[in-house]
């Protein structure tokens, strides 16, 4: 059975472990052993931390034997993108010039998976500063997709979602900035919940743009994901973005019938310039979720069109903020695509920032007005399945597309309003993943996921799973 552990999620795992049937430390192992074998392969991880995953989990194993159990995460072996504070070990968010960096705390999110009694066992890949959606790294080496290893992950969480869904991590943790948790999840094959803007603490996460950023959960199914949601959100006073709304036990919903929900769908921007495959994926989907009961309604949004423009301006002007220094002193010391990025900083105006967040609050009113009669929205991910490493343009239904847009143009929506956003898989085209998103109201993670879990009982992906081949020696 020890093999098959790895393979498992957390709703099935927590009441082994509960019960005593699987002890924390043979998890482990089971784990440890899938991603040690296929990293080589995957490259998921840019650090594997056997030691003390081991000692958390006997610690763990020990708590539990005293009768000290403390809940679902209890004894679960997950790893963090590389781009969390973790007290006194190295953080290299992906880059050269942090290689050797090590806080002196833990990031909030980090402290409390630890008071949930979880295993960390490393650190995952992960696009350099979070800065592009591909995690082709020039420091650690790509990441790729274990689908198809020629093709990206996603990212900028590349490796949180490739370690997920090679079974080499039981889930992670990831930042989503203009899709960075839900891109690596629609092109991997599994679950990604940005939450809303406030709901989770960013203390000790490095930033790439703090208004756009957000912290979340990145798993094998949505129980996973509200599980792992309760144990990482509330109020932090260590981040003065987080929002003190109660913490809601989000797993409790997630059976609610969902007859007479209504469902809007956008046609004029996230249905436009999309591979006809991962439209019909998802229409599919639609149609899936009208047949157990929802309601199906068109919506416009009409802010969505400067969407991009106001990304663009925002990601530039504070993610230009934040590395200033470095590109003034060792600006070689940026991977080439990342340097580019930061060298285009600023050039947009004092003007353009603020045109662009001017449309940001344009668009939280246009999405206001569409909440009033629909509870989700759905749209895909992604407008393509995960293109190839190195591939700067690809073709969409013939005609060429920037694979940079491409993945962010239908996530960004949710970063520039905050608003909570869950990829799930919804079938495949091509023999690889495509995602399907359901974006709701502030702070109403337990209906995305209500959702989300209704679709999966549907298993639209039947037994699909990645075939990772031979283990490398």
């Amino acid at each position: 059975m020890s093999k098959e552990l790895s393979k498992m999620s957390i709703e099935e795992l927590a009441p082994l472990i509960a019960s005593k049937e699987i002890s924390p430390t043979e998890l482990t192992k089971s784990v440890l052993e899938q991603a040690i074998s296929h990293n080589p392969k995957i490259n998921a991880f840019i650090r594997i931390d056997e030691e003390n995953a081991l000692l958390a989990a006997s610690k763990a194993e020990s708590e539990i034997a005293e009768g000290n159990y403390l809940g679902p995460l209890h004894g679960i072996p997950m790893a963090l993108k590389d781009i969390f504070f973790l007290d006194g070990q190295v953080s290299t968010m992906g880059s050269k010039i942090h290689k050797d960096f090590a806080a002196d705390y833990d990031a909030t999110v980090v402290s409390k998976l630890k008071q949930a009694g979880a295993i960390l066992i490393g650190t995952l890949n992960m696009h350099e500063y979070a800065w592009g959606g591909t995690t082709n790294n020039p420091h650690f080496g790509p990441c790729r997709n274990p689908w198809n290893t020629e093709r990206i992950p996603g990212g900028s969480s590349g490796g949180s979602g490739a370690a997920v869904a090679a079974d080499m991590s039981i889930a992670s943790l990831g930042t989503d900035t203009a899709g960075s948790i839900r891109i690596p999840s629609a092109a991997c094959g599994i679950v990604g919940l940005k939450p809303t803007h406030g709901r989770v603490s960013k203390h000790g996460c490095f930033p790439l743009s703090w208004s756009l950023d957000h912290v979340g959960p990145m798993t094998k199914t949505v129980t996973d994901a509200a599980i792992m949601l309760e144990a990482i959100a509330g109020y932090d006073p260590n981040d003065p973005t987080t929002i003190n709304v109660p913490v809601q036990k989000y797993t409790q919903f997630l059976k609610e019938d969902i007859k007479g929900l209504v469902i809007g769908v956008e046609e004029n921007y996230y249905f436009q310039d999309i591979d006809e495959e991962v439209s019909a994926r998802v229409r599919e989907g639609i149609e899936t979720l009208r047949a157990l009961g929802a309601e199906i309604k068109p919506v416009s949004v009409p802010a969505l069109k400067h969407t991009l423009f106001a990304e663009y301006v925002t990601i530039l002007g504070e993610s230009g903020a934040i590395h200033h220094n470095n590109m003034k002193e060792r600006p070689l010391d940026f991977g080439e695509d990342v340097r580019i990025s930061l060298g285009l900083a600023e050039m947009p105006s004092a003007v353009d920032y603020v045109m662009g967040q001017q449309i940001r609050r344009k668009l939280v009113q246009d999405f206001n007005e569409v909440f009033q009669s629909v509870d989700v929205i759905i749209a895909p991910t992604l407008p393509i399945v995960a293109p190839k490493i190195g591939e700067e343009t690809t073709l969409v239904n013939g005609k060429p597309s920037m694979v940079t847009n491409d993945l962010i143009r239908l996530n960004s929506p949710s970063n520039l309003s905050g608003l909570p956003s869950l990829s799930i898989p919804c079938g495949l085209s091509k023999g690889l993943p495509v995602g399907m998103q359901i974006i709701g109201k502030a702070f109403d993670e337990s209906t995305l996921l209500k959702v989300g879990f209704a679709f999966e009982q549907t298993k639209p992906m039947g037994n699909q799973k990645p075939q990772l081949g031979e283990a490398v020696k």
